[in-house]
């Protein structure tokens, strides 16, 4: 069978541009590959066209307006997913108009679509009690169950994503003064975050237990499950979520479910409210650019106006009607007269 110009492009779009030109790393690769896996599931189920036969001139402005309206309707996807789909969309438009100058025009059409508002998202982060409610949960009278203390203790405080946390190699952790941990994040960009006493401290007995300072073992993963291979992302997570139930049968205002990532949102909230300016956070999380981090500002900012707002002293509504004051309203009129 003859390989369509969409095969092609597709093919060398994943497998040569994204990782060698753009240096893009596995995880978003990983993303881009799965929108084209909706895309094709969608082109067959609703279009009946098989991905062997899919073209370039199939993948116009029409056939992703339908597809987005797909993922939304009958995927329940929300707003932002639809949007970081047609994000990824748009972006392998703008590479085959590259490939193919024929593609130009339908291509811009592509590139010319938006996507949809969407509410500004919320904010979900514990408090430092919830926080360490959660802390005290594993059983560190145990192998594991110190080893999941200190993993709890290192992503709450590095801040880090989860992917980041699973990626950890021996090598990236610094014992000596000052701690650091060097985070591999978006991009593959790396960042030192410095890490408070008290977790250099059980990374340090950990480092014992596990025999972690020698050479040989500086490339192995920070964090291993029974089958001493590095944790995954659904692995954190159902360690996370094993001390969150455990937690809130002592703390009942808990959320029952807390993902790795609110862990991250948590620290960024209690560095905003210790007073550390937004700068610093931005660097400390990895994000690009503040505007990102400017969320926490304005999360902060509406706790804190709801908070006044709770206390306030309510004036009732039955003050005079200063419009009825005739010889005030004669002064009023005489004094706008006058200017």
């Amino acid at each position: 069978m003859r390989t369509t110009d969409f095969a092609q492009c597709l093919t060398a779009y994943l497998t040569v541009y994204l990782p060698g030109q753009l240096g893009l790393s596995e995880n978003t690769i990983m993303s881009y590959r799965d929108t084209f896996k909706l895309v094709l599931l969608f082109a067959e189920q609703k279009r009946s066209l098989r991905p062997e036969r899919i073209t370039l001139a199939d993948f116009n402005a029409e056939f992703i307006t339908a597809f987005l309206f797909w993922l939304e309707k009958e995927r329940g996807c929300c707003t932002a997913t639809r949007n970081q789909r047609l994000s990824a969309l748009r972006a392998f438009a703008q590479y085959a108009r590259s490939q193919h100058p024929a593609y130009l025009l339908e291509s811009q059409k592509i590139e010319d679509m938006r996507g949809k508002k969407s509410p500004a998202p919320t904010i979900a982060y514990l408090t430092p009690d919830d926080m360490a409610s959660i802390l005290l949960q594993p059983d560190t009278e145990t192998k594991y169950g110190r080893r999941d203390m200190i993993l709890l203790s290192l992503m709450y405080d590095s801040g880090a994503r989860v992917q980041e946390l699973c990626d950890l190699q021996v090598r990236d952790i610094r014992l000596r003064k000052p701690p650091t941990v060097t985070l591999t994040g978006k991009g593959n960009k790396t960042r030192h975050v410095p890490l408070m006493s008290s977790t250099a401290a059980v990374l340090a007995d950990y480092f014992r237990e596990n025999k972690l300072s020698l050479n040989e073992k500086l490339d192995w993963p920070l964090f291993t499950n029974h089958q001493g291979k590095k944790l995954t992302r659904a692995g954190v997570t159902y360690i996370l979520q094993k001390y969150v139930t455990a937690a809130k049968e002592i703390n009942p205002n808990l959320p029952s479910k807390i993902s790795p990532h609110v862990l991250r949102h948590s620290k960024a909230m209690h560095m905003l409210q210790a007073g550390t300016n937004l700068i610093y956070i931005r660097d400390f999380l990895g994000h690009t650019h503040v505007d990102t981090t400017e969320i926490y500002a304005r999360t902060d900012t509406d706790m804190k106006r709801r908070a006044i707002e709770s206390v306030q002293i309510k004036i009732e509504p039955d003050l005079p009607q200063w419009t009825e004051d005739k010889s005030l309203m004669s002064m009023l009129t005489n004094l706008c007269g006058n200017n």
